[in-house]
């Protein structure tokens, strides 16, 4: 292994996928009842009822940056031990200034606070309410973010764009993500 704590190699992933490394992100199922409000939100934005409530930025050494309704935070990756997973590792391809400026954007975005109503823009703009341009400064702003708009916006700072489908800045859901990993 390559040294990543136990806790990383107990997620469950594909044998064929190499391990995560500093830059990789992940998105994992969610519990309780902030599962269940995140899994409806993304059905308000048309991703159905998807597996995956939540994401994170691997940063190296065990620990992780993931958007939290208290702000951003650094967190171990122990906190998802035997949580479904699927991670980008061997599917988002990156260079190694790529990984090293992800994981400078994520370590720059602890602090910034939590946005649910990000999730009531997004499903405005989805129901075509008229609304648009407040709602695309809304989603577009990176001083509040939700979990997937925080890897999305961690990648774009790097250079990776990682969707081209013409989609407004932030609007991006864990399921969104989850999409890119293939099953």
């Amino acid at each position: 292994m390559s040294g990543l704590p136990a806790s990383a190699n107990s997620l469950p992933t594909p044998d064929s996928r190499p391990e995560p490394q500093p830059g990789d992100f992940a998105v994992v199922q969610m519990g309780g009842r902030g599962g269940r409000l995140i899994r409806i939100g993304q059905w308000l934005n048309g991703d159905g009822f998807a597996d995956f409530e939540h994401a994170f930025v691997y940063v190296g050494g065990g620990e992780l940056v993931e958007a939290q309704p208290g702000g951003a935070e650094l967190r171990p990756l122990s906190v998802y031990d035997n949580r479904p997973a699927r991670w980008s590792s061997g599917r988002i391809q990156l260079t190694e200034e790529q990984r090293r400026a992800v994981v400078a954007a994520a370590r720059g975005y602890i602090g910034t606070p939590y946005s649910v109503a990000d999730y009531f823009a997004m499903a405005a703009h989805r129901f075509h309410l008229p609304i648009g341009p407040l709602l695309r400064k809304y989603v577009a702003d990176s001083r509040h973010m939700i979990c997937s708009q925080l890897v999305d916006q961690c990648y774009w700072d790097a250079g990776v764009h990682l969707f081209a489908d013409g989609r407004w800045p932030g609007y991006v859901t864990p399921a969104d993500l989850a999409g890119l990993l293939g099953p």
